[in-house]
């Protein structure tokens, strides 16, 4: 076990981010375990690194591509803090194509946990903000049947937030 992989498994997560932030040697080896498929670290290390870095850090920005191409074969909760961890940077134009539909394919998969699905949402808001031509997109997103199928509390997080974009038109 590395010491890396020692302070994860042992300690809580305020004592982690303390440790990370004295340690900062350490932050490629923790986004490359987010990245990994290792069991009882990887995810950890995503759910930790969303919370220790600042925003827009440069030591996740060069992982951009890396974390979206590990998007493709882990399990929801782990996606959702992959997804979190890149929600804390400015995306690269360059992969926010690719992005964009894999949140989408997130956002329309029904049966994905809705924690999941949210925060695909969020992603994709994120990034239709940034290109406006994708905000024809929205409503299509927000047809019942994608809807009906999350909890109350996620239902009550999607209005907030098309509350905050104006798009409350497209929910009622």
């Amino acid at each position: 076990m590395t010491e890396l992989e020692s302070q994860l498994y042992r300690n809580y997560k305020e004592s982690i981010i303390e440790w990370l932030d004295n340690n900062p040697e350490y932050i490629d080896e923790a986004i490359n375990l987010a990245i990994s498929d290792k069991p009882n670290f990887a995810w950890r290390a995503a759910w930790l690194l969303s919370s220790a870095l600042n925003y827009n850090d440069k030591k996740i920005r060069n992982y951009q591509s890396e974390i979206i191409n590990a998007l493709k074969n882990k399990k929801d909760g782990h996606k959702r803090e992959l997804i979190k961890l890149l929600m804390n940077i400015d995306i690269d134009e360059e992969f926010e194509g690719e992005l964009f539909d894999i949140c989408v394919s997130l956002w329309e998969k029904t049966t994905a946990q809705p924690s999941i699905r949210i925060i695909a949402f969020s992603m994709i808001m994120k990034i239709a903000n940034r290109h406006q031509e994708l905000m024809n997109e929205i409503p299509f997103l927000l047809q019942e049947h994608l809807i009906d199928s999350l909890s109350p509390g996620i239902r009550h997080s999607l209005k907030r937030i098309i509350n905050e974009k104006k798009l409350n038109t497209f929910l009622d």
